[in-house]
């Protein structure tokens, strides 16, 4: 298992405090928000501030070890490259989440390879149909 943290900037120093936000951002299987990971480390480790957790997340991103989506006016991450869908009822602002299997319909259109990507789809859904 090897840690995050080991792929950050050099200049970014290994302190107890990184160790403990690295090893509980680890725990989450799917997309999780700023929030969330604070919640796991203030359980742990009271004097950990939103602030100190943002700016890890941020020092993440910058060095692509860490991914971001918009998601509902909120930023959500992830430790893997995933791809992230969602329909927006207009009528009860409702999200659903989706999976789509396949973009090739735009490898014509595109000049590179596709690695992630972020869709908003938005609509009346069944229920308000």
């Amino acid at each position: 298992m090897i840690l995050i943290l080991n792929k950050m900037p050099r200049n970014s120093r290994k302190t107890n405090q990184k160790l403990l936000i690295d090893k509980q951002m680890r725990t989450f299987s799917g997309f999780f928000s700023a929030h969330d990971l604070f919640g796991r480390v203030h359980e742990h480790d009271a004097t950990i501030g939103l602030a100190t957790v943002y700016r890890f997340l941020k020092d993440l991103r910058e060095a692509g070890k860490l991914y971001s989506y918009d998601c509902d006016n909120r930023q959500l991450y992830s430790t893997t490259k995933k791809s992230h869908c969602h329909f927006i009822c207009e009528e009860t602002g409702e999200i659903i989440h989706f999976d789509v299997n396949s973009l090739d319909f735009l490898k014509d259109k595109i000049p590179g390879t596709i690695t992630s990507f972020q869709i908003e789809v938005r609509g009346v859904c069944k229920k308000c149909d």
